[in-house]
């Protein structure tokens, strides 16, 4: 537990330079870049229009999902993959990624992961406006339940970086595990309802086993907060217990993990 609480209150003290780290990460990515920043938006769109097509008017043949149109519904999910996929990829190459940074720091090596994380939050933010401007037109105005975003916003923030605090620091270790993350993340978006619904095609005991995946409760709550018209944190109560549970557990073993081995990063690396 005195891991736990060293990282903890390492990354909550440094927030106002882990914001600022994240705002020069999103910088220097982009400045070799004609479009800049605009490139965080367009790549994301392009492929949300491949999906679209693809499982839209290939596979499910333009057929809705609960009576919405499944690139509404598809969007409402998506924007929030695009969060989280690049988040932990880049997240647990960080420390690895970063080396020079270490070897001259004068602030905690945790902060290195969640910086790189808090560095796709703007791309997301943007996306999410432009979800949020599209529903208007699609008939999902606007509502009090758009007042659960935030709270899963921050429910997908701090499960990436749960998540990286692990995988960064088993990447230095064995570099192989880069490779591993790059190749199973992608699983996720496959296994998670984004581009299909989870509904009564599936055997009942398997709708359970799915569900451990903590980015269905994510994503669900987003579509709940855009046209479910329900408070999906507190309906689903137990799940909600669950899925932060299943982060305190990320979170301790990454912080232990962590703090075992950051004084050899440079060692490793």
């Amino acid at each position: 537990m005195n891991a736990v609480r060293t990282v903890a209150k390492e990354l909550w003290t440094s927030i106002p330079l882990i914001n600022r780290l994240a705002v020069y990460e999103t910088k220097i990515k982009n400045k070799s870049n004609y479009l800049g920043s605009f490139w965080e938006i367009i790549s994301p769109l392009l492929f949300i229009a491949i999906y679209w097509f693809a499982f839209g008017y290939g596979i499910r043949q333009r057929s809705d999902v609960d009576g919405i149109p499944f690139l509404t519904w598809m969007l409402a999910g998506i924007i929030l993959w695009f969060f989280i996929q690049p988040g932990v990829t880049n997240g647990s190459k960080a420390i690895f990624s970063k080396i020079k940074m270490i070897s001259k720091m004068n602030f905690p090596t945790s902060i290195i992961p969640a910086y790189v994380v808090i560095s796709r939050l703007f791309p997301h933010l943007a996306l999410l406006g432009i979800t949020i401007v599209y529903m208007q037109f699609a008939g999902h105005p606007i509502s009090v339940y758009y007042i659960q975003i935030p709270y899963f916003l921050l429910a997908a923030i701090l499960l990436v970086i749960s998540v990286v605090m692990i995988t960064s620091t088993l990447t230095v270790i064995v570099r192989d595990f880069q490779v591993f993350i790059q190749s199973s993340i992608r699983v996720f978006l496959y296994l998670t309802p984004i581009l299909w619904p989870m509904d009564n095609r599936l055997p009942d005991w398997l709708i359970p086993v799915m569900k451990i995946n903590p980015m269905y409760y994510l994503v669900e709550g987003y579509r709940a907060s855009f046209f479910y018209g329900e408070w999906y944190f507190i309906t689903n109560v137990s799940y909600t217990l669950y899925f932060w549970a299943l982060v305190f557990v990320l979170f301790s073993i990454g912080a232990v993990l962590h703090v075992r081995f950051r004084r050899h990063f440079v060692d490793f690396l």
